[in-house]
C-alpha cells in the first residue's frame, strides 16, 4: 500500500511539474526616482524578419506588481532572432501626473543561443537604462 501511494504521488508530481513551460525572456521595470516597480505597463514584442525588413509581433503582456513579465518566448522552440521590447510608459507617468520625456522605449537585442536572456529597464520620467540581466 505505501508502494502504490508513492508510486501514485510520484506520477502526481511528474505530471504537474512537466505541464509547467519555461521562458527565455523575461524583463521589469524598476522606477529608480521612486525606489519601486512599475506595475501595469503594457510591452510589446516583436521580432525582425530579416528577409523583408519588418517587425512581426511575438506577444504582448503587462507587468505585474512586481513590475515584471516573467512569459516571454517559451523555451520548447528555437527563439534565435532580432528582437524588440517596446514598453509603453506614457500612461504610467500620467497615471502618476508626472511630466515625462519618453512616451516609449524600444529596446532591440539579439538571442543568439538558448540562454535565458532578461531585459530590465530603470527609469524616470527624463532617462531610463536597460541591460541585460539575468
Amino acid at each position: 500500500m505505501k508502494n502504490l501511494f508513492t508510486v501514485a504521488l510520484t506520477l502526481f508530481a511528474s505530471i504537474i511539474f512537466a505541464q509547467k513551460a519555461n521562458y527565455q525572456l523575461s524583463s521589469h521595470i524598476l522606477d529608480v526616482s521612486k525606489g519601486v516597480p512599475v506595475s501595469g505597463v503594457h510591452i510589446k514584442l516583436e521580432k525582425y524578419n530579416e528577409q523583408n525588413k519588418t517587425w512581426n509581433l511575438v506577444d504582448e503582456k503587462i507587468t505585474d506588481k512586481n513590475g515584471r513579465i516573467t512569459d516571454f518566448l517559451n523555451s520548447e522552440r528555437s527563439n534565435i532572432g532580432i528582437y524588440k521590447l517596446i514598453y509603453f510608459t506614457n500612461d504610467y507617468f500620467k497615471k502618476n501626473n508626472v511630466e515625462s520625456f519618453y512616451p516609449f522605449i524600444e529596446v532591440v537585442f539579439q538571442i543568439k543561443d538558448e540562454k535565458h536572456y532578461h531585459v530590465p529597464i530603470t527609469l524616470s520620467a527624463f532617462g531610463y537604462a536597460t541591460y541585460r540581466g539575468n
